[in-house]
């Protein structure tokens, strides 16, 4: 299912309002052949630009991607300045993450970015404000970049963020030992993930009405019915169209959910595009590698029941008892949490099995894996293989029979 044109202007006016430009007017273009050195025709180009004059606008946001050579001519031709949707999402993401990882991964896929442009300065990296510079500030004359300066400061990122990745892979295995199981939160941005995260562990971690109001993944302790306790994983909202330079610069981020026990899809089922954005967040998680497993193993929180009309209401909750891997919520009002804390238990419960397993004493990196991932319950070594007898989840057994080490 598409996405309605509609729609997409709506989020396109939220990604903007996002880091607080006031929107005078938002339209929509009709193309039937984008223009190579402008993207829009003669006439729309006029048009636009007479509103543009009108109402003294001074940044323009095109909802769709800009060659350098159609931006300065819209610019040209407008008098104004002109961001297109990777900009626009880069500006957002550099305002709003905080950790020393989320500004990393921001400024290399800012960096990565404006190196094919030529058209914008890098000095906006020493600000200290938030945003990546896209709308102006120190340097905006400067219509050269140096290519070998800014390739320095990409190899030194990618380094630091190499060491940051080892960072979070000794926490992850430190988390194995204690052990406490992670539960991840997945999604489309706004559709209520963080709301969620501060009800279920009575925390405030920043939640709004607003795209992105999280771009740092963020981890608190969750405690389920049976006693048990849990990692809550809170993680960066998925969207349409992703920037190719953010879904690179943010795989370290959602490598949290591949390491994850339970997943859990939260959805906007008031948003009139709840589906299509549902269909994103799978091909996003599949494009990252989280196929098969993840999309079978997803628990899915059908959130904020709380705007949904009666009528819709019994006919959504009637779908999630028939179905054991989704359950109807608000995070709002906390209305069937109860429930959804009930199906992770569950889950956490039915997951774990023993299994033997028959490994070559040849395969150290498989052997090390097993100890990392499960509870080995047992081991006799022959002269060609280990036999074990180890308790794993079912996502670790399905990645290693994807990987072809179960025997």
């Amino acid at each position: 299912m598409g996405r309605s044109i509609e729609a997409r202007l709506e989020e396109a006016v939220g990604l903007a309002r996002a880091i607080r430009l006031d929107v005078v007017r938002a339209e929509i273009a009709r193309i039937a052949r984008p223009r190579p050195n402008s993207l829009l025709g003669r006439g729309t180009l006029e048009n636009l630009g007479e509103l543009i004059n009108e109402n003294g606008v001074g940044v323009v946001v095109i909802d769709g991607a800009l060659s350098p050579v159609q931006q300065r001519n819209l610019e040209k031709s407008w008098q104004a300045k002109v961001i297109d949707r990777t900009g626009l999402i880069l500006e957002i993401f550099g305002a709003l993450a905080h950790t020393h990882e989320g500004r990393l991964q921001v400024e290399l896929a800012a960096l990565s970015y404006q190196r094919s442009r030529l058209v914008r300065s890098w000095t906006h990296l020493e600000r200290q404000r938030g945003g990546f510079g896209f709308l102006g500030g120190p340097g905006e004359s400067q219509l050269e970049i140096d290519r070998r300066l800014i390739g320095d400061r990409i190899a030194r990122l990618k380094r630091e963020l190499d060491d940051v990745k080892r960072t979070r892979t000794l926490h992850r295995e430190a988390r194995r030992r204690v052990p406490y199981p992670v539960v991840a939160l997945v999604g489309y941005t706004n559709a209520g993930k963080s709301t969620l995260f501060n009800r279920l562990t009575q925390s405030s971690v920043t939640a709004g009405d607003m795209l992105f109001a999280t771009l740092d993944p963020t981890m608190r302790r969750l405690n389920l019915p049976s006693g048990r306790a849990a990692i809550l994983s809170d993680t960066v909202g998925f969207i349409s169209d992703l920037p190719t330079h953010l879904v690179a610069a943010f795989r370290a981020t959602l490598e949290e959910v591949i390491e994850a026990d339970v997943v859990i899809h939260v959805r906007d089922v008031h948003h009139p595009d709840s589906e299509a954005q549902r269909q994103n967040v799978l091909s996003v998680l599949a494009d990252l590698g989280f196929d098969e497993p993840f999309e079978d193993g997803l628990i899915e929180a059908m959130n904020k029941i709380d705007l949904v009309e009666p009528t819709a209401r019994a006919s959504l909750a009637n779908r999630t008892l028939r179905n054991s891997h989704g359950v109807a919520l608000s995070a709002a009002t906390g209305e069937g949490c109860e429930g959804l804390l009930t199906m992770i238990d569950r889950r956490l419960e039915s997951d774990v099995r023993p299994v033997r397993l028959d490994v070559p004493l040849t395969d150290g990196k498989t052997l090390a894996w097993i100890y990392r991932h499960g509870e080995v319950l047992g081991r006799r070594d022959d002269n060609e293989a280990a036999h074990l007898s180890v308790r794993l989840s079912e996502a670790d057994i399905a990645r290693l029979r994807h990987q072809q080490r179960l025997h």
